[in-house]
């Protein structure tokens, strides 16, 4: 069975408390200091989506990138590394990567949604590419459709593809910014150890509680 820490902190506080290469994998989602936290459209229509544009509390945290302290610690605390949304920092990586993952969103055309997310990695393998929609009211199973309780969550399946090609079984799992928690429920599906931490009240709580939905009904990938 999978142990799954949640951590209501500051991610850096809780990576000066582990050792060198503690953690065999982190798959992060920091900020990408694009304004994302802030710029919901709540009540209205984006570009030609058909459906209103879910209302979030407006907050700040999304204004700028990660800083240098916190990838010095993501670094040391972690033997590799998947990190979101790093086209927007790439200055801030330590190194060039051949391995970058595609997450093709499979968006409705003019939509106005990115058609793509991008995540750099500490691998020295091809460039992957996961096909899942995600694309406002457009999801990969339209019969079950997760909850959209945080901006920019990404779906239980990405996370669970990841694992599969980049994790093996007894790593223990990183991620700094676990927003939606989408990640632990992937984890626990494939029993991997992971330690969360998202330092919002308000998406830990809703996260904490969307995971502990998925423990009393399990469901399969």
């Amino acid at each position: 069975m999978a142990e799954i820490n949640f951590y209501n902190i500051d991610c850096i506080e809780l990576m000066k408390t582990k050792p060198d290469n503690h953690y065999d994998l982190a798959i992060v989602d920091p900020p990408y200091g694009i304004g994302a936290s802030n710029y919901q459209r709540g009540g209205t229509r984006y570009g030609n989506s058909a459906a209103i544009c879910k209302t979030y509390t407006k907050k700040d945290w999304d204004n700028e990138p990660p800083s240098k302290e916190y990838f010095d610690e993501l670094f040391r605390v972690s033997k590799n590394q998947i990190i979101w949304g790093a086209n927007h920092f790439i200055s801030r990586m330590p190194y060039d990567s051949s391995c970058w993952i595609v997450w093709d969103k499979m968006t409705a055309p003019g939509s106005g949604y990115a058609d793509c997310e991008l995540a750099w990695t500490s691998f020295d393998k091809a460039v992957r590419q996961f096909r899942i929609q995600w694309s406002g009211m457009l999801q990969y199973n339209m019969k079950e459709k997760e909850e959209r309780i945080h901006p920019t969550q990404k779906p239980i399946p990405l996370y669970g593809k990841i694992l599969q090609k980049f994790a093996e079984q007894g790593m223990k799992i990183l991620d700094t910014h676990g927003g939606s928690m989408t990640i632990a429920i992937a984890c626990d599906k494939l029993n991997f150890d992971l330690d969360v931490c998202e330092i919002d009240e308000e998406y830990f709580n809703n996260g904490k509680k969307k995971f502990n939905e998925h423990k009393c009904k399990p469901t399969l990938f």
